[in-house]
């Protein structure tokens, strides 16, 4: 018999993806979002708000495995009670899920922003101490999420682990990419944040899913990867101007050839994000202007994977040059 597996935030980019793949391997596979829209006969979908401790237990009765997705990624620094009460709150109310029905398996979908200061990270490994500083009410959440995650490893029936990706991209992704192509075609991403001298790492979507699945199917008791964390990239650190280039080349745009200094940069997003939080704080709308985006595009942030390639045998097969022509084929036919 199939074993039965519910997917937080199945509705996003991340979760879509993982819906998928489980679907496809024969898992009998529930969708929980707050957005109501089937995308698969196979499949069962439930509208529910992460933060319903009630309607969060009752969804998870019967589960064999939980991939906890859902998360609100806003690193502008307002609206601080609506990131923590998803990220932090609806990661409580999956952990009392899992401790009521005894459900033997959870991986937690976290961020490799959770040991990021602002400074270089070259070859990260998972000794990294948590960051100590905040960085923005994401980051912070998303931590304090991890933490409980894996500590609440083997306190019951319940056997967790944490995946760290950074900067997921493929099609079917309604941010990053989105956010690219938009500026391209008015014409605004000319320059450069930086020098351009800087490392980052990213991840190629189908590779993020291979290790959910595969280390999804080691948390059995006594196994390596209870209670860890782990990075998951494509293990190819590239400059983050020269990868958008790399996209916006194969999608038929002009290179980017000017430069706008660090510090001008910083000082525009401050300023927006000083007006949005004006306004109030706009939800899903940061398109890259944010201080905690601009301090990302100009420091060294990449990650070693040996830890992950050791407990749980995942490799990433697609390597960046592909993920990215894959990405823009695709997109390109959905235009089409």
């Amino acid at each position: 018999m199939s074993r039965k597996i519910l997917i937080t935030g199945g509705q996003g980019f991340v979760g879509r993806a993982l819906v998928d793949r489980f679907a496809d391997l024969g898992f009998q596979v529930t969708c929980v979002d707050m957005i109501d829209q089937p995308f698969r006969e196979d499949v069962k979908f439930l509208k529910l708000d992460i933060r319903d401790a009630a309607a969060v237990k009752a969804a998870c009765a019967g589960m064999d495995s939980i991939i906890h997705n859902a998360s609100l990624v806003h690193t502008k620094h307002n609206r601080e009670e609506d990131v923590w009460a998803v990220n932090l709150g609806g990661t409580e109310n999956i952990l009392a899920a899992c401790e009521a029905h005894n459900i033997p398996r959870l991986v937690y979908i976290s961020s490799a922003s959770a040991v990021y200061e602002g400074q270089d990270i070259e070859n990260g490994d998972e000794n990294l101490p948590y960051s100590s500083i905040s960085q923005a009410p994401y980051a912070d959440s998303k931590i304090a999420a991890e933490k409980k995650a894996l500590a609440f490893s083997g306190t019951g029936a319940t056997r967790t682990c944490a995946i760290r990706p950074h900067v997921v991209f493929g099609a079917g992704d309604r941010r990053f990419i989105p956010a690219i192509l938009e500026k391209a075609k008015a014409g605004k991403l000319k320059r450069a944040v930086g020098n351009r001298d800087k490392l980052s790492d990213f991840t190629y979507i189908d590779n993020l899913v291979d290790a959910v699945v595969a280390v999804e199917a080691q948390l059995t008791p006594g196994s390596a990867v209870c209670g860890q964390a782990y990075f998951i990239t494509n293990g190819e650190p590239m400059a983050f101007f020269d990868f958008i280039e790399k996209m916006l080349v194969q999608m038929g745009y002009p290179p980017i050839t000017g430069k706008v200094p660090y510090w001008l940069a910083y000082s525009v997003a401050a300023i927006a994000e000083a007006i949005d939080t004006l306004k109030g704080g706009t939800l899903n709308a940061e398109d890259g202007l944010t201080r905690f985006a601009v301090r990302y595009m100009v420091t060294h942030h990449y990650f070693n994977i040996d830890k992950a390639r050791r407990d749980f045998g995942w490799q990433p097969k697609i390597s960046l040059d592909e993920g990215i022509r894959l990405t823009a084929e695709q997109i390109a036919v959905g235009e089409t």
